[in-house]
């Protein structure tokens, strides 16, 4: 057990998270974006340790280049930012899924024997 999940507990609320991203793409909400953000930085904290630890492409997650600035979205903006940064955050929860389902990665503070 790590973070105070065990790895099928792990994988389910990644899967979890992952569909419910798969879902923001579909149906934007800014609010439910950060909820859904909150709670998968908050998981895979807990399995692989602070953000330091990630590849560089997930520190971009939620910053997208052509971001507006200075003014509040439309509603056309806000739905395709809400779109973005779910489609890379699902992408990036995806390849966590792999490492612990598929590939056996150990998490923060456990050792392969």
């Amino acid at each position: 057990m790590i973070g105070g999940v065990t790895r099928d507990e792990y994988i389910s609320a990644v899967r979890a998270l992952v569909a419910e991203g798969e879902r923001l793409e579909r149906r934007p909400s800014l609010a439910a974006l950060r909820t859904w953000i909150a709670a998968s930085d908050e998981l895979l904290r807990s399995a692989w340790g602070s953000m330091d630890r990630y590849h560089l492409s997930w520190l971009m997650v939620g910053r997208p280049a052509d971001a507006v600035r200075g003014r509040t979205m439309t509603r056309d903006e806000e739905a395709a930012y809400v779109r973005e940064v779910a489609a890379a955050k699902t992408a990036a929860l995806r390849m966590s899924l792999k490492a612990v389902e598929v590939d056996g990665m150990p998490f923060l503070g456990e050792t392969t024997t």
